[in-house]
């Protein structure tokens, strides 16, 4: 099989629409193509997902090891034909301006692949060797498939960049240019793009961008650059012979942040999983032994998940009686007495958590978090840790009574002070924190097997 990353000279370059245009192209050819996301990311990798017809997996150098990173990429690229690799933010952009540690060059290395250089091309004719040999000598343990110039204005402007590369020695080969199509780029709204899961690509979209690769890119020469991998199907254990936990999953437009990975330990640690929708139907499925609240843009459908009283009333009863319920950021706000708009408009929620929510104008948390429990909950004894990160416009309204707050202590990726954050109530653990799974497998276990006694 084949693999590549494909990174931006800069975060601007359109690196997004990219990557979507040459996954649907790929899979357009009848290849198995299996696509990941370097970072903290949910939106990216559910349009992968679309695009590819598999789910996207997220890679990340912060909250995974080496060697978890290394066991995701072989878990799920083994068996496909290609692996494609999105980057994040600039190539070399990562944790600090003197090494690369975090970036997407980081990962590059970490997996061994080479990378597919995407430049925002506007304008552009002669610098563009000059770019790409920065990038090539800048770092010579990087390898590079090619060079792909995005934006350009015709057929005759990407023959002259492809004539600017091939004039140079030492370069990466010119890759194609992709004419500037303002229809095809990712939809986005004040907190990002819009998600997969309310249909920002449907088949002729994607056929459009498929379309728009094939038309701009020499496809064969990329992937012929890709490097060339024989992964072996990691062994899996077998999940638990214990009874099956079953556990319901909030998925619809509003509740859509969840990394594949933490799915798949779930069900590795003997859970089922029941999908059901906060917005349309009347209550959870019947049964459950826990409930998953991830994350996404409640305050978007607040006025649907407002209506649907039964689904509400069902969540705070299932709380009150003790069911074991992970919430996190939107999940939390669900929770809550209400979510305040930006309009100022309260929206009642679920009402099990004493919190009100309100969304703000300007980031109000931001960046990679490290968790410390504080006491027993049901992701772990006091003293477990966990990795994730937290990425919300919202805050806390007023203070959460009958509930235990401070479940967690949490520290930024350098470190610092410690800050209490999080709410118990019940059997129910809800904050803004995103965990992923990866960086300590014991959390989905020990979620699982909580679920499955009652008790840590």
């Amino acid at each position: 099989m084949r693999a590549f990353v494909i990174g931006a000279a800069t975060s601007g370059a359109g690196k997004t629409t990219v990557t979507m245009a040459i996954l649907a192209a790929l899979r357009r050819r009848g290849l198995v193509v299996q696509p990941f996301k370097a970072g903290p990311d949910f939106i990216d990798p559910g349009h992968h997902a679309v695009a590819a017809g598999r789910p996207s997996h997220n890679l990340d150098t912060w909250m995974l090891s080496a060697d978890e990173n290394r066991a995701i990429f072989q878990r799920h690229a083994a068996g496909a034909d290609v692996a494609v690799v999105e980057g994040v933010m600039g190539l070399h952009d990562g944790f600090g301006p003197l090494d690369d540690t975090g970036s997407t060059a980081h990962l590059a290395k970490l997996l061994g692949l080479p990378v597919a250089l995407v430049v925002d091309a506007k304008g552009m004719a002669g610098s563009i060797a000059a770019l790409a040999g920065g990038f090539v000598n800048f770092d010579p343990a990087l390898g590079f498939v090619g060079v792909i110039a995005n934006r350009v204005g015709g057929p005759g402007h990407a023959a002259i960049l492809g004539q600017a590369l091939a004039g140079r020695s030492g370069l990466p080969p010119f890759l194609g240019g992709l004419v500037k199509e303002p229809g095809l780029a990712m939809p986005e709204r004040h907190l990002g793009l819009i998600t997969a899961d309310e249909g920002a690509f449907d088949a002729a979209k994607l056929a459009r961008l498929a379309d728009w690769a094939e038309q701009g890119l020499d496809l064969d020469a990329l992937l012929a650059g890709a490097a060339e991998l024989d992964l072996i199907p990691l062994d899996e254990p077998a999940p638990p012979t214990r009874p099956v936990v079953t556990i319901g999953v909030a998925r619809d437009a509003a509740f859509c942040f969840y990394y594949a990975e933490n799915l798949r330990r779930l069900r590795q640690a003997g859970a089922t999983l029941k999908f059901f929708s906060p917005i349309d139907d009347p209550a959870p499925p019947p049964g459950l032994d826990g409930l998953y609240l991830g994350g996404g843009y409640p305050e978007l459908f607040a006025h649907k998940l407002s209506q649907n009283q039964t689904m509400r009333r069902a969540i705070a009863r299932a709380v009150a009686d003790g069911l074991p319920v992970l919430a996190e950021c939107g999940g939390m706000l669900y929770l809550g007495q209400a979510v305040v708009d930006k309009s100022g408009q309260g929206w009642p929620m679920a009402g099990a958590l004493d919190i009100v929510t309100r969304m703000g104008d300007k980031l109000s948390g931001l960046g990679y978090r490290q968790a410390t429990f504080t006491a027993d909950n049901p992701l772990g004894p006091a003293g477990t840790t966990g990795r994730g990160h937290e990425f919300h416009y919202s805050s806390i309204d007023e203070g959460a009574s009958g509930a235990q707050a401070g479940v967690f202590e949490l520290r930024g990726r350098a470190g610092g002070p410690a800050r209490l954050a999080g709410y118990r109530v019940g059997n129910a653990v809800a904050s803004y924190m995103h965990f992923h799974f990866g960086g300590n497998p014991d959390l989905a276990r020990n979620f699982v097997e909580f679920c499955r006694k009652g008790q840590p």
